[in-house]
Formats: structure tokens, sequence, C-alpha cells
């Protein structure tokens, strides 16, 4: 139906203006009656609008997943989504294996840990910044070690994939986080490593950034828009 944006001089500078219809307000863009809005406006933008967008009765695609490490943030979600009788969905973004992860769940799942590696240049403009020295850096190194709640809520955006993992396995607080600079990486490399009643399992992937934002893989931004055509396909994978 169309987007809703924030600050002309991102709208002049992207041209979107052209090619789709623009909102002002929410209000707005929920008048023209979309089926599923899709969030891409980091934290801040999933705690203003995502609660009335799911009250509405409009499903929701939850990029910035990280945003539901905060246990208030997820707390009201729910709670709108139960009113409106929505749901939110949560895209798999930079990696693969959350099928898996989550059938496994069923079965009971005994540890999940998931490690992170991005170039140093992902990095800058981060908490990294403040607890060393990213120039210096020469070998890989480890800038973060803790639970997904802890990495989502330091690094919103390099640990959306460690919340979408927690989700989909053992919590925010039970899932073990390793975040990586890695100064010879020419990828955004990902592993997960699941064991359980199922077994056991370990997925990787190297994905490539995209040109403009190296804190991010071009996979998560086709995630992103598989969410938004699944839903017409005949056979749903």
């Amino acid at each position: 139906a169309g987007v809703l944006v924030h600050g002309e001089s991102r709208t002049k500078d992207r041209r979107l203006a052209e090619r789709v219809r623009l909102a002002s307000s929410l209000p707005e863009l929920l008048s023209w009656g979309p089926v599923l809005v899709a969030e891409c406006a980091g934290h801040a933008g999933l705690a203003e609008c995502g609660a009335a967008v799911l009250e509405h009765g409009t499903d929701l695609v939850v990029a910035s997943v990280g945003a539901l490490a905060e246990p208030a943030l997820e707390h009201a979600l729910r709670a709108a989504a139960q009113a409106g009788r929505s749901r939110m969905r949560i895209p798999s973004g930079a990696v693969g294996g959350l099928d898996a992860l989550a059938s496994a769940r069923l079965g009971g799942l005994a540890a999940v840990r998931y490690v992170g590696s991005k170039p140093v240049a992902a990095w800058r403009g981060t908490r990294a910044e403040q607890t060393m020295d990213l120039e210096e850096i020469v070998t890989a190194t480890a800038i973060f070690e803790g639970t997904a709640r802890e990495a989502a809520l330091a690094y919103s955006q390099n640990a959306n994939v460690a919340a979408a993992i927690a989700l989909a396995g053992v919590g925010f607080d039970a899932t073990r986080v390793t975040l990586m600079a890695d100064p010879a990486a020419r990828a955004n490399e990902h592993l997960i490593e699941a064991e359980g009643a199922f077994g056991r399992f370990a997925f990787s992937i190297a994905g490539t950034p995209l040109p403009d934002n190296p804190k991010t893989s071009m996979l998560a931004a086709f995630s992103l828009l598989r969410c938004l055509v699944s839903p017409a396909d005949t056979i749903q994978i």
C-alpha cells in the first residue's frame, strides 16, 4: 500500500516518493487497509508503532527483532497482538536453520550457542568502540560474550540474529552469544550450534554485507522481502 516515513531528507535521498505512496503518520498508513506491515525502522520505530499496528488487527513483520529483548516491549506487543487478533512474524534474517531449531525445541533443547563474526567496519558506531580500539585489532577478537538478551540490547544493529535464534530456541537468557570482530573477514559469518533430545546440529553461513551498511547481510533484506510475498504463495515453506 505504501511506506510510512520520518524525515523528508531521507525520503528525497532514496527517491521514495517517485516509486511508492508515502504516509506521514501511522493512522494514515493504517487507513489504507494493509493486511501486513513490515517494520524496518529500528528498535525505537518498533517501540513507537508496533503495538498500534497489532491492535489495529494488522499482522506485523518485525525486522528489529532485538528490541524484543526488552521484556516490557515484548509483553506489550504480545498483548497488542492478542487484543487485535493479529500476529508478529519474525524473519530468519541473515541466517537459516531457525525452522530446525524451533522444531527441536518441541522435543527439548539442552543448549543453544550463537557466534557472529563481522569485519571491523561493522562494529564502528557501536558500543564496541567504548571498550576497545577497533583500529588496533589485528586478529579475530571477541568483543562480546554473554546472553542473547544482553547482546540484543547492547548491539541493536548487529545482534538481531541472536534475538531471532533466542525466540526460536531456548529464550533470551539461556542462549549463549559470542560476537567477533575480524579484520580478515570479507563476509558476515554466523554459526548456530544446538543440542538436545533431537540430537545436535551446527549451521553456518557467510553472508555478503549490504554495500551501504556493513552491519547487515544482503540475506536479511531478502528475508524481509520473503515475508511480504510468501503469504500469496499457494505452497508455504
